[in-house]
């Protein structure tokens, strides 16, 4: 939000403020990502599973499992999903974000919703 309000001088009343806030956001996620390949890697801690009751987590598993599914999908395909079934932006507003083509956003979320659906059905089995 620090840099939506730094560059507010930008934008440009009557345009979509909200597709002008996700280009925003999606650059500083993208900016996150480049520091964090850099960084050194950490090893995550092990944590102690026992102290959770096992119904709980079978009631969280469909949710985990969609997330993981979704965390393996590229970033083109990831960020048009997220932005038209999460977020249920327009294909303008998500062309606008991300720069591309309309007919290349509807070809990567068709992909990337493909793509979910064949990772769901691995895990099932």
């Amino acid at each position: 939000m620090l840099r939506a309000y730094r560059a507010f001088d930008r934008y440009q009343p009557g345009t979509n403020i909200r597709a002008w806030l996700f280009t925003i956001l999606r650059r500083v996620h993208q900016d996150g990502l480049r520091r964090l390949r850099r960084a050194p890697g950490f090893e995550p801690v092990e944590e102690d599973t026992a102290a959770r009751p096992p119904a709980q987590e079978i009631v969280a598993r469909g949710g985990l499992d969609l997330a993981r599914a979704l965390g393996e999908l590229a970033e083109p395909f990831r960020t048009a999903v997220v932005l038209r079934d999460l977020e249920e932006l327009s294909y303008d507003d998500i062309a606008r974000i991300t720069e591309a083509p309309i007919g290349t956003v509807m070809s990567r979320i068709h992909r990337g919703r493909k793509a979910l659906r064949e990772r769901m059905r691995q895990e099932e089995t």
